[in-house]
């Protein structure tokens, strides 16, 4: 039903498309290129325009304040830090043309390029990072990601508190094109660290004219990367062309990219067959038919969906009522049956591939932790009931994009079928279930997290005296957060990672989440787009390499 849906559509589209623009139609992508393929292709190339969608709404392009990976894409693209991370997903001199770093590890001199500028053609000068990264951990302008600065630069930790002043934090600026930065230990992804959106710079005068509207239009942003924003809309998408101020604008090859809001999957599926995307994510019930086709790919982050329960909130401050909705459930069945996608199951947090010690990953170090278990998951269950003195009423939060839904509608089926019980769904668009979440106006959620950089530990301080602790589902365990802690400060690499293993352990034993699936996803993409770069962890994706061939 669901595919003669999306054929009806598909013609709908093509009627349409023919009145209002006359424009030719390329047909079904699961047959060779013809006639009519190869000039919508070569229409595209003298164009050199990239059109691209997004899953869900953009909550938030305020570098200091967001959190979500929607507008790390965007802002990823539009500016830049003092590194960037390359086609091999490794740091490389952006902003800055080279570093420095000490005997101990501790301290970090960058030096500015000559000539880099804002798009509005003023210098970007070694006080843009210090302002943007004081800015960030301020208490006043924080937002969620201060602990990405103030868990690794000295004296950042004291100041994000309101404990002490910004002198007291070792950022020191010796001259527009020398940026010296002391760290509390030696972090060893700290130029990763640079490359991501929280580490990058802000010009103080265009931020203090643009006052309670920045970050909130277009001309309230300024850029400093490869791309300008031209046109944004929160509910519908974006609009980028190439910035001519950017010191590398040489290598930066397409000249505009649009990047639509569109949630359902069909519809952007459509839009591709139409030649009007050129790439798009495939559901779960498209990835059979389009498995042999030439332009059928899959890619994998490091990024892990989970239920967030909200231990704050009855029933979930029982233990045994959680882990009933832990286990009542197999992530395979997800996976396999419902995602069909190139994701994997998971029965942990932490991402396979994501480093570890030795040569071998985390997830090698640690096998799976959780063990699906319906019978065992129905005893807690009535346990649990019993201790409450009645059967409790239960809504899980989602966002309105088609593969949450999927998510929850498979969820509620299977609480149904192993504990007898009826769940309700709250769907919401993405920013407004980041918002409930933050509210603390949810009794369990679907969340998920993508890695920042290429260590477990972007992981586990989440839940460590998080900054909104609403959000990481009100989790307290002093065992936990003292794990984490001595992680962060612990030189011996064997006995920080030991930390770290024993730490996701303890959460998922907590039952403070309950882990879905690690994330893959299926697309299409059109032959003629080459270099389209999607890194594991930080933002993706990015566009500075992509060309229209």
């Amino acid at each position: 039903m669901r595919k003669n849906w999306r054929n009806m559509m598909s013609v709908l589209l093509l009627s349409i498309m023919v009145l209002l623009a006359g424009c030719n139609f390329s047909g079904s992508s699961t047959k060779p290129a013809d006639k009519e393929d190869g000039e919508n292709n070569a229409k595209r190339k003298s164009e050199n325009v990239l059109n691209l969608s997004l899953e869900n709404d953009i909550p938030d392009l305020n570098q200091v304040k967001t959190t979500d990976g929607i507008s790390f894409a965007i802002l990823n693209n539009v500016m830049e830090g003092l590194y960037r991370l390359d086609q091999n997903n490794e740091p490389v001199p952006a902003i800055a043309e080279s570093h420095k770093m000490s005997d101990d590890g501790l301290t970090y001199t960058f030096t500015l390029r000559d000539g880099v500028k804002w798009s509005n053609g003023e210098p970007v000068t070694a006080n843009d990072f210090k302002y943007s990264w004081l800015r960030a951990l301020h208490p006043d302008t924080a937002g969620s990601y201060a602990t990405i600065l103030s868990e690794y630069i000295k004296g950042a930790a004291a100041f994000a508190a309101g404990e002490a002043d910004a002198e007291s934090v070792a950022i020191e600026v010796k001259d527009d094109k020398t940026l010296v930065v002391e760290l509390v230990q030696p972090t060893p992804f700290f130029l990763g660290l640079t490359a991501f959106v929280t580490y990058f710079p802000l010009n103080e005068k265009f931020v203090t004219e643009k006052g309670e509207g920045f970050g909130l239009t277009a001309d309230a942003i300024l850029a400093n990367g490869p791309y300008v924003l031209t046109d944004y809309d929160q509910a519908k998408g974006v609009s980028l062309k190439k910035n001519p101020e950017y010191w590398d604008h040489k290598n930066v090859s397409i000249e505009q990219v649009n990047m639509k809001v569109i949630k359902e999957q069909s519809t952007a599926l459509n839009l591709y067959e139409a030649g009007e995307l050129d790439k798009v994510f495939l559901a779960s019930s498209d990835v059979d038919t389009y498995k042999d086709n030439p332009e059928f790919d899959s890619e994998t982050e490091f990024r892990t969906y989970f239920i967030q329960f909200n231990l704050g909130k009855e029933p979930f401050n029982n233990d045994n009522i959680r882990k009933a909705l832990q286990l009542a459930y197999d992530p395979e069945v997800l996976t396999k049956n419902i995602l069909n996608n190139g994701s994997e199951p998971a029965y942990s947090l932490v991402a396979p591939k994501m480093a570890g010690v030795d040569g071998k990953s985390f997830r090698e170090l640690q096998k799976e932790v959780i063990k699906p278990d319906a019978k065992k998951a129905k005893e807690l269950w009535d346990k649990g009931v019993k201790e409450l003195g009645k059967t409790p009423a239960i809504e899980l939060l989602t966002s309105d994009d088609s593969v949450s839904k999927d998510s929850a509608t498979f969820l509620q089926s299977e609480y149904k079928k192993n504990l007898g019980i009826d769940i309700t769904l709250v769907t919401q668009p993405y920013s407004g279930r980041l918002q409930t979440m933050r509210d603390n106006n949810y009794q369990m959620a679907i969340n998920r997290w993508g890695a920042d950089y290429n260590d477990p530990i972007t992981y586990m301080d989440l839940w460590e005296k998080p900054s909104n602790p609403a959000f990481r589902g009100n989790y307290l365990n002093e065992k936990y957060d003292q794990l984490v802690a001595s992680a962060k400060t612990e030189a011996d690499v064997k006995k920080r990672m030991d930390s770290l293993l024993q730490a996701e352990k303890i959460i998922l034993q907590d039952a403070a989440v309950g882990p879905l699936y690690y994330d893959g996803r299926s697309y299409l993409q059109k032959p003629y787009v080459k270099g389209l770069i999607t890194h594991p962890y930080g933002a993706s994706p990015d566009l500075k390499w992509a060309t229209v061939q």
